[in-house]
């Protein structure tokens, strides 16, 4: 049996973090999850309100724990940006093993407050599953935005890291430290990358003395994710660079094959675009020859 917290526990121990991938159908699960079982690497499967609501809550928790037994394999399931108690619970119920609950856009105290009645809640449902809360502005949408957003006045402190860890008995906690969502055009044609504040996350990181996630992965610069994790992230989030490379993969497909219509032809190809993106940033994440047998549980 594999067990999410163990296998946090162990990649803070080797200095690694784990891939966590936002998904909306099949295509992409399958996509990841293969990427993830070549590489023998453990992989979090992540999915917003919007994804659960498209691909249905309870179906892709069963999908994710079909895919955990039928290959004896760590995937691990997320109800990623949940925005209230009802849909933290609606995700516990149905087996997730991890539940991030956004109240981020409130004022501390009423984040803290509203996050530790999340847990609360979570937890009287299944014990074992891991809550964690978003503190400071990272922007908003895994999407294609034309500006940055203000983010230096959301940037979040060790102090505040500290109390909001503290007061609300999260698992893991999301701060903002120069990261965020979406992707600038110059990013998805490689023109640009977004650079982080490692001193602050090792700051952080000290504070709170708590699992820390980086989310809004997508179009970061590679030498700032390994400074990152040496720095004490332990699970990182990509989502828009999957999306592109759905988008881009299909596209190709209708242009090589402009006669194809069956669906699992054309979408191979999006699969395959999806998978390449997966493995390189599961690949750079867990870093080189690193062996994960030691992660299951008697």
């Amino acid at each position: 049996m594999y067990v999410l917290r163990e296998v946090l526990a162990q990649a803070q121990k080797n200095r690694v973090a784990i891939g966590h991938f936002n998904i909306s159908d099949s295509v992409q699960l399958k996509a990841v999850f293969t990427a993830a079982q070549e590489l023998k690497v453990p992989v979090l499967i992540g999915v917003s309100e919007g994804e659960r609501e498209f691909i249905g809550t309870r179906q892709i928790a069963a999908l994710v724990r079909s895919l955990r037994e039928e290959f004896d394999f760590p995937v691990f399931l997320n109800a990623d940006h949940t925005y209230s108690v009802a849909k933290a619970q609606e995700a516990a119920r149905s087996g997730f093993d991890l539940v991030v609950f956004d109240a981020s856009k409130q004022p501390l105290d009423d984040n803290v407050r509203r996050t530790k009645e999340a847990v609360e809640a979570v937890k009287s449902i299944k014990p074992d599953i891991l809550v964690e809360g978003e503190i400071g502005y990272i922007g908003t949408g895994s999407a294609i935005h034309e500006e940055v957003p203000e983010l230096s006045k959301g940037l979040t402190t060790p102090a505040e890291a500290k109390q909001y860890a503290e007061s609300t008995g999260i698992d893991l906690l999301a701060p903002a430290v120069g990261n965020m969502h979406g992707m600038l055009p110059s990013m998805v044609e490689g023109k640009t990358r977004k650079r982080l504040d490692i001193a602050r996350i090792a700051e952080i990181k000290k504070a709170a003395q708590i699992l820390v996630t980086l989310h809004g992965g997508s179009g970061t610069d590679d030498e700032d994710f390994r400074m990152a994790i040496a720095a004490g992230i332990n699970v990182i989030h990509i989502n828009t660079e999957l999306r592109v490379a759905w988008r881009r993969g299909l596209e190709g497909a209708m242009r090589e094959n402009p006669n194809e219509v069956v669906p699992y032809k054309l979408l191979q190809f999006a699969l395959e675009s999806v998978k390449q993106v997966a493995r390189s940033r599961i690949s750079l994440f867990n870093g080189e020859g690193l062996s994960w047998s030691s992660v299951k549980s008697a």
